[in-house]
Formats: structure tokens, sequence, C-alpha cells
């Protein structure tokens, strides 16, 4: 008990010291959770545009959904970023803080990436339901075509569209597991970042 009070009488000491006002940092903590609720919204606007695109087909108003949540996001990286500047700046010398809003924002990127390359997969399809398409086809009456897609069923060609539909499974899943890992650290992150506002809102 002697050793924790003090440590707060150090603590207490070294922000009177170097002016910091607690206040302030308080301030940009509940700043950046306010960044991170218009991330979730950022990202619940893009699963929906992205399953109204996988019903309607409609890829320009899902590249023009996909614009406006990349603008948002950069901007709220910009944000983050000059909060990471302040807490590192000796005025606050929260360099824990800084510590903790940089590794959110590298799991952010990381889900954001992963996010894309699952919205990617899924648009492609696996390789053995894919669409196929019929442009390179010759076609010698309106009636019928000869079809650059009609082969011979073989075994080696059952086996090499396993493997491509494997391959994809794979890669699909992995992204799924890699955003699950990214949404828990960025999720762990928030709660250190809410026990250190309560704290703050107990001085």
């Amino acid at each position: 008990m002697e050793d924790f009070e003090k440590k707060v009488k150090i603590t207490e000491a070294m922000d009177i010291e170097n002016g910091t006002d607690s206040s302030k940092t308080l301030q940009l903590l509940r700043r950046f959770l306010q960044i991170q609720q218009r991330r979730a919204q950022a990202y619940a606007n893009m699963r929906r545009g992205f399953a109204d695109y996988m019903v309607s087909g409609g890829e320009s108003a899902y590249q023009q959904l996909c614009s406006e949540i990349t603008v948002e996001f950069n901007e709220c990286s910009k944000q983050v970023l000059e909060m990471e500047s302040l807490f590192l700046n000796p005025d606050y010398g929260r360099d824990d803080l800084a510590h903790l809003l940089r590794s959110v924002q590298n799991q952010e990127k990381q889900k954001l990436h992963l996010t894309a390359t699952i919205q990617l997969l899924k648009k492609a399809g696996r390789p053995s339901e894919r669409l196929v398409s019929h442009e390179k086809c010759k076609f010698k009456n309106p009636e019928g075509h000869e079809c650059v897609h009609v082969h011979e069923i073989t075994e080696a060609a059952g086996t090499e569209e396993a493997e491509a539909d494997a391959e994809y499974d794979n890669a699909l899943n992995e992204a799924i597991r890699g955003v699950q890992d990214a949404v828990t650290t960025i999720n762990d992150h928030l709660e250190e970042i809410k026990y250190e506002i309560a704290a703050l809102e107990a001085e």
C-alpha cells in the first residue's frame, strides 16, 4: 500500500513539474473514443454497401461508397496521428498513451486491409462457382456458338479446380481470422483507454 501511495505522489509531482493538465488528456482520450465510433460506423456502412452490391451488382454505387469510406478512414487516421504527437509532446509527456494509440492505428490499418481482401475474394467468388463469360467464344449463328469453356472433364481438371477452391477458402479464412485478431486487440486497447479515462475522472 505504501509503495502505491509513493507512486501516486511521484506521478502527481511529475504532473505538476511537467505542467500537464489531466483534463486535456481526458479530453483527447474522449475524442479518440469518438473517432473509434466514427470508424465503427464507417465499417457498418461498408458492410451494408458491400451486401447491397453483392445483390444488385451496382458497381458505380459501390465504388462511390468505397471512395467516401476511404476519405473517412484517412480523416480518422490523421486526427489520431495528431493526438499521438500531442501525447509525445513534453507538455503531455504520455508516451504510454501515444504508443497505445499507435498500436490501435496499426491494428486498424491491418483490419481495413484484410476487410478489403475479404470483399475482393467474395466479389470474385470460389473458382468452381464463378460465372463463365462467353466473350471469347466463336458464334457461327445466333442459336449456337462454339464455347471455349467446354472441355473434357478429367481427374486432373477436377483436382486442379478442387485445389483452386481450397486455396480460395484458405485465403478467405486467413483474412477473416486476421480481422478477428485485429478486432480483439483493438478492443483490448480501448478497454485500457477507458480505464485511463476512469482513473483521470476519479482524480
